[in-house]
């Protein structure tokens, strides 16, 4: 007969449970009733906590689960014996408060555990008797039940919601980001719903000026000292080159009172709000990936976006929202498999929620500053200006990285070439038609107080200079750092429900001394070329299909096909697949369909999968995924991870790893193969000053 939402707050004394417990009741209180059961009332003294933890169970909730009201006598601290009559009424939420209140019994019939990290020692700041002299023994008698309680029943590993303090405590903000937490949990969407903000809340503020900074400054000065920043980067701008997908940069970070971070590692999705905050509260999500995706983004009515309509004149899909990187081991989620890994392993997803970014609009000229309505957005929004104000190049980016990688690779030339030789052998047997195989070059740098290691920004600053691409990106999450400089689009989707993917296959190096008609002739010996040609064309009819089960019948068209672009360092062979996505469609499921991008995999797709986890001796990571946003409104772009550098740190090294490779049909030779990647692999290890390795 339960109907009430049971939730327990737990956490070692003094670590503020009762005071955020006072705050989340009030703000509760706003969708329903609420009732607060405090385990304090209920221990027996303070050798009591078992026995209080027990009455608890089988005194108060028994009646409380059935519907109705219990009387239940409370512990009188000062006389030492129950005595005091309470009366606790069924309520829409139900809150049980105190050390314990989430140990095995309890959080049987709680929907919610949310777990309160002590700061620091405890401070013992509640009223479970006087404070005076003879407290200390109490406290240590009670630290030994703690001890013995949690030792044997993790409660904060069992939480679906952590409260981490890192300054100092605000009991306000706490309450309100395990609120927010809470909206974000399935068990509680028919009861809170998603996170909802006022009409006025969810307005955008926003600044527009007419200036063209240098956008290394802008990011370096506005997110440069984040620890979780992305830098979508049309690096490629003002180029020759360029063309309307080098239009717009996005920068951002997940700052501000409205900000936040998910990470997703083999089916939990963390989820912390108020990353910027002095009390961050994360909530765990035992779900898949995309599904989680699906509830934050992507929901429409009619095929246009729920939320209100964006600044006017801003012609970019992005209007806040999360930006980040899905790694290729999300394909478990898509028909794939895991492929194990020895060592520390970084999330198969990161994501940050901007509540504020800048955009930048080459083509026009023009700056946008957005920012979720919020007590800091104006002052962010004023600083951001004066940055502008400020704004003048950086000194140039060091020409060396400090120490220089040798790289290893996962596969030695001789075993790639055979690996080669493997796929095309499941091609003769009739397994797929295309292997787009791959190998890593990797790279581990120790890190001590004489050599600090490479400096990932700088890094990042001399590709897009000198490897400049539509796609590029810059991406910081902690420890790990992405350095992109991607040409290939994976999937857009506007809010209207427009699709395009745009893969590529076939590449060429360009040679930097040729001349003009040299360049010419290696343009249309790609462009003639039947082995590329056949390639791309396998990818165009599986994005044909991987759209196709979504889209408005007859809207799926190849608008370019076997078209060469030229960028810096290499020419490509590029196609383009649109369509209009039926209304009501489920955006999240349109990108789940689609992923891993089929130019990462070769065809029939998920029979290709399981061939490459044969052959490839390694999980890829973040390379062969996608870097991108997906926007309040609906809207995404996202580009395939290519031409990539990944830096982690791991205690004290740093490992660089580079993901190479290839797609292998029925004329492929394994001498070619091998040179291909080497040609992909040039422009970042030119930037690093290092070699491909022998």
């Amino acid at each position: 007969m339960k109907s009430s939402v049971f939730i327990a707050v737990d956490g070692r004394a003094g670590a503020g449970k009762t005071s955020v417990t006072e705050q989340l009741a009030k703000l509760l209180g706003r969708r329903g009733s609420v009732a607060v059961i405090s385990l304090k009332d209920l221990y027996s003294g303070w050798d009591g906590l078992v026995e209080g933890i027990h009455r608890c169970d089988k005194t108060v909730l028994d009646p409380l689960l059935q519907g109705r009201p219990v009387k239940w006598l409370a512990w009188d601290w000062a006389a030492g014996e129950y005595s005091q009559e309470r009366v606790t009424e069924p309520a829409d939420f139900v809150i049980l408060e105190g050390t314990g209140a989430g140990a095995a019994p309890l959080r049987a019939h709680c929907e919610v555990v949310v777990w309160i990290e002590a700061s620091g020692a405890p401070a013992c700041r509640n009223d479970m008797g006087s404070r005076d002299k003879g407290d200390a023994a109490h406290w240590k008698r009670w630290a030994v039940q703690e001890d013995a309680l949690y030792s044997s029943d993790d409660v904060s590993l069992a939480a679906s919601i952590v409260v981490s303090p890192n300054g100092e405590f605000d009991t306000s903000a706490a309450a309100g980001n395990v609120l927010d937490a809470l909206s974000e949990l399935p068990a509680l969407h028919g009861s809170l719903g998603s996170s909802e903000y006022s009409k006025d809340e969810d307005a955008i503020l926003v600044r527009h000026h007419y200036a063209k900074p240098d956008p290394e400054y802008i990011f370096d000065q506005l997110f440069g000292s984040s620890s979780n920043a992305v830098w979508l980067d049309a690096s490629d701008a003002g180029t020759p080159e360029a063309g309307p997908r080098s239009r717009f940069s996005i920068m951002a970070d997940d700052a501000g009172s409205r900000g936040r971070r998910m990470s997703h590692h083999n089916g939990l999705t963390e989820v912390v709000f108020g990353p910027g905050t002095a009390t961050p509260a994360t909530a765990r999500l035992h779900q898949p990936f995309f599904q989680w995706l699906g509830s934050v983004w992507g929901q429409t009515s009619s095929g246009t976006s729920t939320h209100p309509t964006g600044p006017p004149g801003l012609e970019c899909g992005f209007e806040l929202g999360w930006l980040g990187y899905l790694g290729y081991g999300l394909k478990r989620e898509c028909g794939g498999h895991d492929v194990p890994a020895l060592g520390k392993q970084i999330p198969d997803a990161q994501l940050l929620f901007a509540g504020r970014a800048v955009i930048i609009d080459h083509e026009k000229h023009e700056i946008w500053l957005l920012a979720l309505n919020a007590p800091d957005a104006a002052p962010w929004l004023d600083h951001a200006e004066h940055v502008f104000a400020e704004a003048h190049p950086l000194p140039a980016a060091p020409a060396a990285v400090g120490q220089t990688p040798v790289f290893q690779a996962r596969d030695a030339a001789d075993t790639y070439r055979s690996k080669v030789l493997s796929a095309k052998a499941e091609i003769t047997e009739g397994n797929t038609y295309e292997v787009c195989l791959t190998t890593t070059l990797e790279a581990t740098l120790e890190l001590t107080s004489a050599t600090s290691g490479p400096d990932p920004w700088q890094i990042y600053r001399t590709l897009r200079r000198q490897s400049p691409a539509p796609f590029a990106a810059f991406a910081r999450f902690g420890a790990l750092t992405i350095a992109s400089s991607s040409p290939e689009r994976f999937l857009s989707i506007a809010e209207d429900g427009a699709v395009r993917a745009e893969p590529i296959k076939g590449t060429r190096r360009r040679s930097p001394h040729a001349d003009r008609n040299e360049d010419a002739s290696v343009r249309a010996e790609l462009a003639a070329n039947p082995k590329d040609r056949a390639e791309n064309l396998m990818i165009v009819d599986l994005l044909r299909n991987d759209v196709s089960h979504f889209a408005v019948p007859g809207s799926v068209t190849v608008s370019r096909l076997f078209s060469v672009e030229t960028y810096s360092t290499v020419h490509q062979l590029v196609s383009t697949v649109d369509a209009q996505l039926r209304p009501e469609t489920a955006r999240a499921q349109v990108l789940a369909a689609a992923f891993p991008p089929g130019s990462m995999t070769g065809a029939p797709k998920i029979r290709t999968m399981g061939i490459l986890d044969h052959l490839e001796s390694g999980p890829r990571g973040v390379y062969s995924g996608a870097i991108g946003y997906f926007s309040r409104n609906g809207a995404s772009d996202l580009s395939v991870v290519i031409r990539t550098l990944v830096m982690h740190r791991v205690d004290d090294t740093m490992k660089l790893t580079i993901g190479v490779g290839g797609a292998i049909v029925a004329d492929s030779t394994p001498e070619a193969e091998h040179e291909e990647i080497r040609t992909k692999a040039w422009a970042l290890l030119n930037v690093l000053g290092t070699e491909f390795p022998e």
